[in-house]
């Protein structure tokens, strides 16, 4: 388990974002706890659900004299040509700014944010993210089945990929 500590001092931090409260876009906080609570992690390797709270941790590393690494963010999407369920590495680039829930990570100033540790500080993100299907227009807890499918294939991708940054 990590601590807030963890995530200052760390070279490589893993972020799951979303509401678990809005359906799929539960993705990040769910691929946190499975994670958390079926994977040993690297000792460089620091993660935490950060649910819908991610624009404030952002700022505060931006902040940081020392930065780490790698900064991984697990999160969902709605892109219209993938199918529900399907996981893919996004390039901040093509974040969409817009997302039907607010405090979600795809609004400003989280991707400049984002911008401002890549670009100036020269950290490493890379953002790992789920096909949702439907989002609910109501608060309804839980992932549909294609993207509760995709949450142990997350872990074992993120467990390859921070491996080779050890």
């Amino acid at each position: 388990m990590s601590t807030v500590r963890d995530l200052f001092t760390k070279p490589v931090l893993i972020f799951g974002c979303g509401n678990v409260l809005v359906g799929d876009d539960g993705f990040g906080p769910a691929v946190m706890d499975h994670l958390l609570a079926n994977y040993p992690l690297p000792g460089h390797v620091a993660a935490l659900d950060v649910g819908t709270s991610i624009r404030e941790l952002l700022f505060d590393l931006v902040l940081l004299p020392d930065k780490p690494r790698t900064i991984f963010i697990v999160d969902s999407v709605s892109e219209s040509d993938r199918a529900p369920g399907e996981l893919f590495e996004m390039d901040i680039s093509r974040i969409p700014i817009h997302k039907v829930n607010d405090f979600s990570l795809h609004m400003f100033p989280s991707v400049n944010l984002l911008n401002d540790l890549q670009e100036g500080a020269g950290v490493e993100i890379r953002v790992l993210a789920v096909q949702t299907g439907k989002l609910p227009d109501e608060i309804r807890p839980g992932l549909s089945a294609p993207v509760r499918a995709a949450v142990p294939k997350a872990c074992e991708w993120l467990l390859r990929e921070v491996e080779v940054l050890s």
